[in-house]
């Protein structure tokens, strides 16, 4: 997990090119335990952001030390979906700090949604998690912060594709999308393969001509050298690791 760092701007979230948000909902409370880091201090209320590589909270208090921060699922440990006799439902677990993520260590978290959704978000999430494991690398790069510039993200960011691969995606629980004008888009690529990994990154809204536009769609990045476009090979198949979610679901 990493804090202030690469994934807010102009007050609004900031994806990877090819990322796209799977979920969104407003009204989210997080509160979270770890020694040592300020910014955790006191419960924090904001939008929250399922995406195929990760979740990112925003907070909407601009006081707040703790701006945004992004958890990756590949730092992602032991969640849980906790349904208590007395008070809301809520998401639980622990996240391990990035390299060079603005903080060090171990946290617990918990998620609280003030409109309902925690079960369906929290499903949600873990599939997204089981998905991106299968296709994570032994020790998956850091996001960082991206390196050019970023422009208003494009539709096909908001949403997942139209096919059964996408089909655990409770659409019918947050049927609302991000406010446009608060999602932004980098050309850098995310550090690592998501959900799918066969899903190209959509080409940015500079291709004007047909030629550019026609490059761009058929062109795709590589985490190891983003600051180069490569054309389409064959379809990448990595061995699947062993999940790293630990995850258990509770019904009290």
């Amino acid at each position: 997990m990493s804090l202030n760092n690469s994934h807010h701007a102009n007050g609004g979230v900031l994806i990877y090119a090819g990322e796209r948000i799977l979920v969104y909902c407003d009204g989210v409370e997080m509160s979270f335990e770890a020694d040592g880091v300020p910014h955790f201090k006191g419960n924090k209320k904001g939008r929250i952001y399922l995406t195929t590589h990760r979740v990112i909270f925003n907070s909407k208090s601009n006081k707040d030390m703790l701006h945004s921060f992004s958890m990756p699922f590949s730092y992602l440990r032991g969640l849980e979906l906790e349904q208590p006799v007395f008070g809301a439902n809520y998401i639980k677990g622990r996240v391990v700090a990035e390299q060079g993520g603005n903080w060090t260590g171990e946290a617990k978290f918990k998620m609280w949604f003030n409109s309902g959704g925690a079960i369906e978000f929290g499903q949600a999430m873990l599939k997204a998690g089981q998905l991106a494991s299968r296709n994570r690398q032994p020790q998956p790069p850091p996001y960082t912060p991206p390196q050019g510039s970023y422009y208003p993200a494009q539709p096909p960011a908001y949403s997942p594709p139209q096919t059964e691969f996408y089909s655990w995606v409770p659409h019918q629980a947050f049927p609302t999308a991000p406010p446009s004008d608060y999602v932004y888009m980098t050309e850098a690529p995310p550090p690592y393969p998501g959900v799918d990994p066969n899903t190209m990154p959509y080409p940015p809204p500079q291709a004007n001509d047909e030629k550019a536009r026609e490059a761009a769609a058929s062109a795709y990045y590589s985490p190891a050298n983003p600051h180069n476009v490569y054309m389409p090979a064959q379809p990448l198949q990595p061995d699947a690791p062993p999940s790293y979610l630990e995850a258990t679901k509770k019904n009290n």
